[in-house]
């Protein structure tokens, strides 16, 4: 059977980044490091080959898909499968403003229980990964054989590395999710394997992992 190989790419940094400010589904876009970043990123992968770029269609993952796509000479394809998470009321407070005025709902979203559901239209950690598991399916299916990127946030990839290991949705993570870091996984049918993960040997400065 064969493998499609998937390099996902975070976005690049946005001033909420910076302020660890919860971004959900706020369309936020790229700060002026932000942008830096995405242009690290597209020289990286500019010499490689690719068969398609997918991105989330919020601003912040369309504005580093936009740089990529013009170093690959590829049109960028939206899918809101990528999406980040909604995380409901806690949208655009920072973590510590989140866990200060909602304690006994930031201690369920701490522990990641995973059929928890944030208030006021957010999602559970479960919800998520449907419909992630759901988005990377569709790109296999339609690309078996090829090498895409996919331009995405620390949600999602906190949910990607989790199905590509195996690992739990309630254990504490125990990896990076880098601002415009680079991830690289292969699929070969329902088997996953992880390449390289976190890379970040494009970027002057590291990109910040302000997620809990």
């Amino acid at each position: 059977m064969e493998a499609t190989r998937i390099c996902f790419v975070r976005h690049g940094e946005t001033s909420w980044n910076a302020e660890k400010r919860i971004q959900g589904n706020i369309d936020v876009g790229l700060d002026e490091a932000g942008l830096a970043q995405a242009d690290a990123a597209a020289q990286w992968l500019a010499p490689l080959a690719f068969d398609a770029l997918y991105s989330s269609d919020l601003q912040r993952a369309r504005q580093t898909a936009g740089r990529i796509a013009g170093a690959l000479k590829l049109v960028p394809i939206l899918r809101p499968e990528f999406r980040e998470r909604r995380y409901g009321l806690f949208e655009g407070l920072t973590y510590e403003q989140s866990r200060s005025r909602y304690p006994d709902v930031y201690a369920l979203f701490e522990a990641r229980v995973p059929d928890f559901v944030i208030p006021y239209g957010g999602e559970s950690l479960q919800q998520l990964q449907l419909r992630v598991s759901a988005g990377l399916r569709r790109a296999v299916d339609e690309h078996r054989g090829q090498t895409i990127v996919v331009v995405t946030h620390g949600g999602v990839l906190d949910i990607v590395n989790r199905l590509v290991r195996g690992t739990s949705l309630r254990q504490p993570r125990d990896f990076t999710i880098p601002n415009a870091g680079i991830n690289w996984v292969t699929a070969t049918g329902d088997r996953w394997h992880m390449e390289a993960w976190g890379v970040t040997d494009h970027l002057a400065m590291v990109g910040l992992d302000e997620l809990p």
